[in-house]
C-alpha cells in the first residue's frame, strides 16, 4: 500500500470487514486499518475485537446512528487536515443499512478522497448460494416491523420479476414468512440463509408454505442472523386459455366481480391478471 500521506485533504477508507469468520478480511483492509490516523467504527468494543485478533493499535471515534450528523461534521474537519480516515460497520461493508453515507456525501461536497474497498457483503454472499436466478436482484433491507407497512410492501412486490433480498429479525421471521404467504404467493420458491459464515451458518430453500412448516418444526432453525431470498415474479406467456381456467373463471364470476374473479383465476393458475383481464373484458362484450 502507498503510504498514505497527503499534501492537502486526508482520504477517507471505505473498509469491509468480516461478518462472522475473521479469515475473510482481506490483507488490503488490515494494511488500512494499521497505517490509518483514525478508524470511524459503528460500535468500539465490536471492532476493537478484530483489531486486536490482528494486532492492530489504532485509535477509533464511534460513529453510529445517534452521532452521524455531529460525528461527520467533525470528521470532515480532519479529513480537511490531512488525517487518513478508515470508515467500518459492526460487520461487512459499510453503510449498507450502516451509519456513514452522511460523512460520504460531505466528502464529495468538499472533494476529499474516498477509496472503498471490496469485501464481505452478507446479502450478496446468501445470494451466491441461493440457487435463484441472480442476474437481476433488488436489495430491500429489514422489513418493516409494523404487520401493516410489511404487508403493503410485501404486496407491492407480489409481481416483481427480479429476485429480492430482505433482512429479518428473528423475531419476526415466522410472521414474515406468514405475510409473504398472503401477499406474494404460498408457492413462490424462498431461501432462509442464516449466521453466513459463522459456526452454525444453514441455506435452506422451499415454496413459502412449506418453509414456514420447516421453520416451525425446530426453533434453531431461525435463530441468529437471517437473509430471505424470494424468487421474482414470473410471467406466464399463454396464446390461449386453457377450459380448466375458463370454466374456473366462469364458476367465481358467478359471485364475484369481474375484477375478482380474474385476480383469483390468476392467482390460482400462475398467470397474469393483466392479460387475463384484458381476454374476459373481450368476453364479456
Amino acid at each position: 500500500m502507498k503510504k498514505m500521506n497527503q499534501i492537502n485533504n486526508g482520504i477517507l477508507y471505505i473498509v469491509p470487514t468480516p461478518i462472522g469468520n475473521l479469515l475473510d478480511i482481506t490483507h488490503r483492509a488490515l494494511e488500512i486499518l494499521k497505517n490509518v490516523n483514525l478508524i470511524a467504527a459503528e460500535n468500539i468494543r465490536h471492532t476493537n475485537i478484530l483489531l486486536q485478533n490482528f494486532n492492530i493499535k489504532n485509535n477509533l471515534i464511534l460513529m453510529n446512528k445517534d452521532n452521524e450528523k455531529k460525528q461527520s461534521n467533525n470528521l470532515i474537519e480532519k479529513l480537511k487536515t490531512g488525517k487518513n480516515i478508515a470508515l467500518v460497520s459492526n460487520a461487512g461493508t459499510p453503510v449498507i443499512n450502516d451509519p456513514g453515507h452522511l460523512l460520504i456525501k460531505k466528502c464529495h461536497f468538499f472533494n476529499i478522497n474516498i477509496i472503498p474497498l471490496p469485501g464481505p457483503c452478507s446479502a450478496i454472499t446468501a445470494l451466491s448460494a441461493s440457487g435463484i436466478t441472480n442476474n437481476r436482484f433488488c436489495y430491500e433491507g429489514f422489513l418493516p416491523s409494523k404487520k401493516k407497512k410489511r404487508c403493503d410492501l410485501l404486496l407491492s412486490l407480489k409481481e416483481e420479476t427480479r429476485t429480492m433480498i430482505f433482512y429479518e429479525s428473528k423475531y419476526r421471521i415466522l410472521e414474515t414468512i406468514k405475510d409473504i404467504i398472503e401477499q406474494i404467493d404460498k408457492y413462490r420458491h424462498i431461501v432462509i440463509a442464516r449466521e453466513i459464515t459463522k459456526k452454525w451458518e444453514s441455506i435452506y430453500g422451499t415454496q413459502a408454505n412449506l418453509m414456514l412448516n420447516w421453520l416451525q418444526e425446530d426453533k434453531n432453525r431461525y435463530k441468529g442472523e437471517i437473509i430471505i431470498i424470494v424468487e421474482g415474479f414470473k410471467k406466464t406467456k399463454i396464446d390461449h386459455l386453457s377450459n380448466e381456467i375458463l370454466n374456473t373463471f366462469i364458476l367465481l364470476r358467478q359471485s364475484l366481480s369481474l375484477k375478482k374473479a380474474v385476480l383469483i383465476t390468476s392467482q390460482i393458475y400462475k398467470i397474469s391478471k393483466n392479460y387475463l383481464y384484458q381476454k374476459m373484458i373481450q368476453k364479456e362484450k
